[in-house]
């Protein structure tokens, strides 16, 4: 189920941030990467990096929201060498579709980071049971552990992620597929650069595509990290709200 000799690699929204530090951390001879962003620029320059480290590397420039064209895309990369790893990374905050709130805002942020992922998880979900064969990661957030006032549609986004990967871990097991939900704390990534407030255990993102690498190739359920923000969001999302309102009360607005 899991393993550590990926041949083939599709990871969405590798143009900056996590996506593009697992690009370059999985780049290497023998290495097909099939990369999606929304930046052309961007993800230009991470093709290149991948490129320069010796992977083979085909680049798309996709909206995650757009099932048609999502499905045609990846079953061609599929068609061309079968996908042994699919990484559903793309994902948007209010600070990386321009700020604002309201609405419109938390709209978008769930038409991106859940039908995104759902259009890069299904295309493929039939033909690696057929295979019996791969594994998918799915990136969710320690965001998913607790509705925070400040950002609630992201929570409510990456809570879906979080609890879709879990049941989807135990749907395809027994078709020897396997599932991971990534769930990051504060990481160096356009979503975290509009951040104006202090962000604990802050981690770059090419230390936090090691522990992800590690965790994939042990096809371990969830990654989450750091540990000691992981305990903490885990024993927040246990205690009953009303100890916790006054807490999260404070934190500041984002959407």
């Amino acid at each position: 189920m899991a393993r550590k000799d990926y041949a083939s690699i599709l990871i969405t929204g590798a143009s900056s941030g996590i996506g593009r530090a697992l690009a370059l951390n999985y780049a290497s001879p023998g290495v097909r990467l099939v990369l999606s962003g929304r930046d052309e620029g961007r993800l230009q320059a991470a093709a290149d990096g991948c490129r320069s480290l010796g992977a083979e590397v085909t680049m798309h420039i996709i909206d995650v929201r757009d099932k048609e064209a999502m499905n045609a895309w990846m079953t061609e990369a599929d068609d061309v060498l079968p996908l042994d790893l699919i990484i559903a990374n793309a994902g948007v905050s209010t600070n990386t579709i321009g700020g604002g709130g309201g609405d419109d805002a938390a709209r978008l942020i769930a038409a991106i980071n859940i039908d995104g992922t759902l259009n890069t998880v299904a295309p493929l979900v039939d033909r690696m049971t057929e295979r019996r064969q791969g594994q998918i990661a799915i990136m969710s957030s320690m965001a998913a552990f607790h509705g925070m006032p400040g950002a609630p549609a992201y929570g409510a986004s990456k809570a879906w992620c979080k609890s879709y990967g879990e049941g989807l871990r135990g749907r395809l097991r027994r078709h020897n597929v396997g599932v991971s939900v990534i769930c990051p704390g504060f990481v160096e990534s356009r979503i975290t650069a509009g951040n104006r407030f202090p962000m604990p255990l802050f981690m770059k993102a090419p230390k936090a595509a090691r522990i992800i690498r590690r965790g994939l190739a042990k096809n371990r359920s969830r990654i989450a990290f750091p540990l000691t923000l992981y305990v903490l969001a885990w024993l927040l999302s246990i205690l009953p709200p009303g100890w916790t309102d006054p807490l999260f009360a404070k934190m500041p607005d984002k959407e």
